[in-house]
């Protein structure tokens, strides 16, 4: 084939265009040199003056204020009696539980034979108190009859000694008569003599009837001393046996916890669940039943937020909600506000008692937590002319907004950790 054509005209076949195409001039280098400025100038403002906001999505649960009771078994033991139902408002005190813990050995229940021991010592000891009151009286009484002869006899004796006092002033009297007689002359000295020895006769008389006086006076004293020694005898007595009995009484209501237990209502409220039935065994701390306080309560969520993000933020705060009962792509998200900010990190017996912390996070790396409580808008919602209502522990994940920077910053955030790593000692 090459031998019959000419070399020029093969390659003419071969580089001849079979279409038609349209030669048009290049774009300028200057048109591509400004939007490719255009471009930089626009990206570098974008890095500078857009910010960007760290987020962090955490999970929590709906609690009520004040929260839901929780019954525990305080013993082992069987559910003997049932005396509520779910739903019924209760009172303060109010029996929910009648709790069987009784010891049965060969001679029956132990306690039925406590109980029958206990109460025949408490039924002597009200014997001997009854019997000592009654000695107390009759004792006191006796000492007030000897008080009140002796009051009598005083006042005898005392308008005898009145008489006997006037006497002794008479003679007294005659005897400074019977001195001006005798100087006058007009009796004997004899006469005087014997005036004088009845005078002093009189007065011994006086001073006999003034001790006798004293005396029944110091007895009448001593009587009344005597009757108030008497009763603090018989009162000691009296109390000694009372602390007796009340110490019977004290074992027979601890007998009496030993048989049966009544789990009460701690509060009013309303039965929201009761755990067990009558003749289900229990154990110790088994759950019993749920109480809600009949109190308005008020709603909020609790969330555990990592110790690397809560420097970032504040009382006050907003964040964004959504419910796993409500998902967020029918019922959008929902606002809120965080209420408080506990600065100490939760133990984990506080986190345990909520179903959504960490604690339950086996697989979460175990850090400090710190509780926060969020403030809700809204605890009820309109789906389908139905009225939807949260509930006690229900989980929500929440977005929190934390640290605020430009974007450049947050690009250059890789180099920053290679600073920091290579940089020595701090000081001050």
């Amino acid at each position: 084939m090459q031998d019959l054509f000419r070399q020029e005209a093969v390659e003419h076949q071969r580089t001849k265009w079979i279409g038609k195409a349209l030669l048009i001039s290049g774009t300028p280098a200057w048109i591509i040199a400004t939007l490719s400025l255009f471009f930089v100038i626009v990206l570098v403002l974008f890095l500078i003056f857009c910010n960007y906001t760290r987020k962090i999505n955490i999970y929590g649960e709906i609690v009520t204020t004040p929260r839901p009771v929780n019954l525990f078994s305080p013993q082992q033991g069987f559910i003997s009696e049932s005396f509520v139902n779910v739903g019924d408002v209760v009172k303060k005190g109010q029996s929910i539980y009648q709790l069987d813990v009784s010891r049965v050995t060969n001679s029956g229940k132990v306690s039925a034979t406590t109980r029958i021991a206990l109460n025949n010592q408490l039924l002597q000891i009200d014997a001997i108190i009854s019997k000592l009151e009654s000695n107390k009286e009759i004792a006191i009484e006796n000492i007030r009859n000897q008080k009140i002869k002796y009051e009598i006899a005083y006042a005898q004796s005392r308008k005898v000694l009145d008489n006997a006092y006037k006497g002794v002033e008479f003679a007294k009297k005659n005897m400074q008569s019977y001195e001006e007689y005798q100087q006058r002359g007009l009796i004997t000295k004899d006469q005087l003599i014997n005036q004088t020895y009845s005078y002093y006769q009189q007065q011994n008389i006086f001073q006999n009837l003034y001790s006798g006086n004293i005396q029944e006076s110091l007895q009448i004293a001593s009587l009344e001393s005597d009757i108030v020694t008497k009763a603090a005898d018989f009162d000691n007595q009296i109390s000694q046996f009372q602390f007796q009995k009340n110490e019977l009484k004290k074992n027979l209501a601890e007998v009496d916890v030993s048989e049966t237990l009544i789990i009460s209502s701690p509060s009013d409220g309303r039965i929201e669940s009761l755990s067990v039935t009558t003749g289900q065994m229990v154990s110790i701390g088994d759950s019993l039943a749920q109480l809600i306080p009949k109190i308005d309560p008020v709603y909020n969520l609790v969330l555990w937020v990592p110790n690397n993000s809560i420097p970032y933020i504040s009382v006050g705060d907003a964040i964004n909600i959504r419910y796993d009962a409500f998902p967020f792509e029918k019922f959008g998200q929902f606002h809120g506000d965080i209420e408080s900010i506990a600065y100490v990190p939760a133990s984990s017996q506080e986190m345990m008692t909520y179903n959504s912390s960490p604690a339950y996070q086996t697989t979460e790396p175990k850090e400090a937590y710190y509780k926060i409580m969020v403030s809700l808008d809204t605890n009820t919602f309109k789906y389908q002319n139905k009225k939807l209502k949260l509930s006690n522990g229900m989980r929500a994940k929440s977005t929190l907004f934390l640290e605020k920077r430009p974007l450049y910053q947050w690009m250059f955030s890789p180099f920053y950790d290679i600073k920091k790593s290579l940089e020595g000692p701090v000081h001050e």
